[in-house]
């Protein structure tokens, strides 16, 4: 074996360091992209997360999913194959012309801007945050997230933070909930004094019945299939908590109904809504921010019923979207500071498992 001569490695050209590439890629659909009822088809419905996942971890050795009302997404790093198919797969729906994919660097700024509220419904809005922190943490705790995607989401959250704190492009925010309450008044003029009764129990809710207490809402029902997380809510809304079976009783009781859960299919239909407005002189206002709907379309045609849904809100959600606006270009520096640190950490980490494999190899 002829023995290497450690001046003359010193003394060899530097052999050209390998191109920097950040393994990444998004790909999804959004409230821009797909209308509600392709959304519908492409929703995390409970009980089919687990083989989802399975069918993508074929496709990227990191798979995070960001599931919301208004988007699906799915995040990979170390990416094998078509990040279209991979989805396209795992719901077994033909959705590619509905679908955007984003690799590399353009993969990190939309995680970036998702995180801070800039590609969402409802420009600034902040449930996004919590909810990319909670994808992250799922799949970190499944094991699914390694180096990249557990720094990437990690510079999102922080980024979307500062934008944020630096901006204020989240004060005095229009959101989901708020949204559906300005419809809501369109139909009553005024909400004092009546009483609302929502479906489900999670944060949404809960949000929605807090602009529903500042509208003047008097009273507040809540429904929910977990009774226990009914009682919960309604605690901290002086509302009153009810079971799911109790829904078709409690419900002429209602002027304003707002669900927002999740369910395998419709719990209210248009014979239930016709049966509850028997009697009522004043009208029923009811939105679905359900992603699928639980709130059955055909009650639009039931006479005294409004139904709404999440694509009704664009229209307020666009009003307030111009005292918002000047303040992107500053929010969008942000991110670019955010995605060029993700940029450098990865440059620097290949350029070392870079230097260790040149070792390896001049040590064989």
């Amino acid at each position: 074996m002829t023995a290497t001569c450690p001046t003359a490695l010193r003394l060899r050209p530097e052999q050209p360091a390998p191109a920097q590439t950040l393994d990444l890629a998004v790909v999804g659909l959004n409230h821009k992209t797909a209308p509600l009822n392709v959304r519908e088809r492409a929703a995390v419905r409970e009980g089919e997360q687990e083989a989802l996942l399975g069918h993508l971890r074929q496709h990227a050795h990191e798979v995070m999913l960001l599931s919301t009302c208004n988007r699906t997404e799915v995040y990979l790093a170390g990416v094998q194959g078509d990040p279209l198919s991979a989805f396209e797969g795992a719901w077994g729906h033909a959705l590619r012309q509905h679908l955007y994919v984003y690799q590399g660097v353009q993969a990190a700024d939309h995680l970036y801007r998702v995180a801070a509220g800039l590609d969402s419904l409802v420009l600034g809005e902040t449930q996004i945050q919590g909810q990319v922190k909670r994808a992250w943490q799922d799949a970190s705790g499944r094991g699914d997230t390694a180096a990249l995607l557990n720094k990437a989401a990690q510079g999102a959250l922080a980024t979307g933070k500062r934008v944020r704190h630096e901006t204020g492009l989240n004060d005095n925010v229009v959101s989901v909930s708020s949204a559906a309450v300005e419809l809501a008044r369109g139909i009553f003029g005024s909400l004092e004094g009546r009483t609302a009764l929502i479906v489900g129990a999670g944060e949404t809710a809960e949000l929605t019945l807090t602009h529903l207490r500042a509208a003047g809402v008097k009273d507040v029902i809540v429904v929910n299939r977990t009774e226990e997380r009914a009682r919960l809510l309604a605690e901290k809304v002086g509302g009153r908590a009810c079971a799911s079976e109790m829904l078709h009783t409690l419900l002429p009781e209602a002027d304003v109904v707002i669900a927002s859960s999740g369910a395998p299919h419709y719990v209210l239909k248009p014979q239930g809504v016709q049966d509850a407005l028997r009697g009522r002189v004043a009208p029923m206002f009811l939105i679905d921010i359900s992603v699928p709907r639980i709130l059955d379309p055909a009650i639009a045609d039931v006479p005294g019923a409004h139904l709404y849904n999440l694509d009704d809100l664009e229209g307020i959600v666009q009003s307030n979207l111009s005292t918002r606006v000047s303040l992107l270009p500053q929010a969008e520096a942000i991110l670019d500071e955010g995605v060029a640190d993700l940029k450098r950490w990865n440059a620097f980490r290949e350029a070392r498992q870079g230097a260790r494999k040149r070792s390896a190899e001049a040590n064989d």
